[in-house]
């Protein structure tokens, strides 16, 4: 796997970054203008159709602020750390293939390119579907365990909307939840602070999850608080 950390960008070889730089694809989120760059991620055209779909977030310029970067470094490499975290906090997000930034001209490149999430939906498309009514419930209690299990280790999705958030059913009562753009993550010593964070924004871009639903999560929601890998009862 060829990702690289920040710490590694010096000795980035270019060859590779441009291989990437330059693949061809289809823009699924055309470049947008913000955060004094660009961002836009392209579905890659497939060069062996037995491996997972590739996408490729590539940023020009695109550059966030803080005490510790306060001349600014690419999103992605907050994304890259937010993953890896979230990962070791047993939370599922894209695998990831390749990331990388390098200096060009004065400004920042970045790339990350991650397998598509295989075998699920969105949470806005799984409410435009009909699905039953117990299905959607353990949905509901998987995402609750989910964000309590993200929070609790001290991160916040900072992106919290339902189109971010990835549904896959393996059983009549198994479902599966993962977690994608967060590239807004950020650490939070408190879980009050995550929490009321990412529900109000998902509560906000719920898409079509009705006032019930919302309810039922935020009730499995504090259960998950207090047993964040334990199965959730109705």
């Amino acid at each position: 796997m060829g990702v690289l950390t920040e710490k590694a960008i010096g000795a980035l070889p270019a060859t590779e970054f441009d291989r990437w730089w330059h693949s061809p694809g289809e823009w699924v989120e055309p470049a947008n203008q913000r955060r004094g760059g660009e961002s836009g991620v392209l579905l890659l055209q497939s060069r062996d159709n037995a491996r997972p779909p590739l996408y490729c977030k590539r940023q020009n310029g695109h550059i966030h602020r803080s005490l510790r970067h306060p001349l600014g470094r690419p999103t992605i490499l907050r994304e890259l750390q937010a993953y890896r975290a979230l990962a070791r906090l047993g939370v599922r997000t894209p695998n990831i293939v390749y990331c990388a930034a390098r200096r060009q001209a004065g400004d920042w490149q970045a790339l990350l390119v991650t397998e598509g999430l295989q075998g699920f939906i969105s949470l806005e498309q799984w409410y435009a579907q009909q699905m039953p009514t117990a299905l959607t419930r353990e949905m509901l209690r998987q995402l609750a365990l989910t964000l309590a299990r993200m929070h609790l280790g001290g991160w916040q999705h900072g992106c919290c909307y339902a189109k971010h958030i990835f549904v896959k059913v393996r059983g009549a009562d198994d479902v599966d939840i993962a977690l994608l753009d967060l590239e807004k993550g950020r650490r939070r010593w408190r879980v009050a602070s995550a929490s009321r964070h990412d529900l109000g924004q998902l509560q906000r871009h719920r898409g079509d999850m009705p006032d019930g639903d919302v309810q039922y999560l935020q009730q499995a929601y504090q259960h998950a608080l207090n047993n964040p890998w334990g199965v959730l009862q109705p």
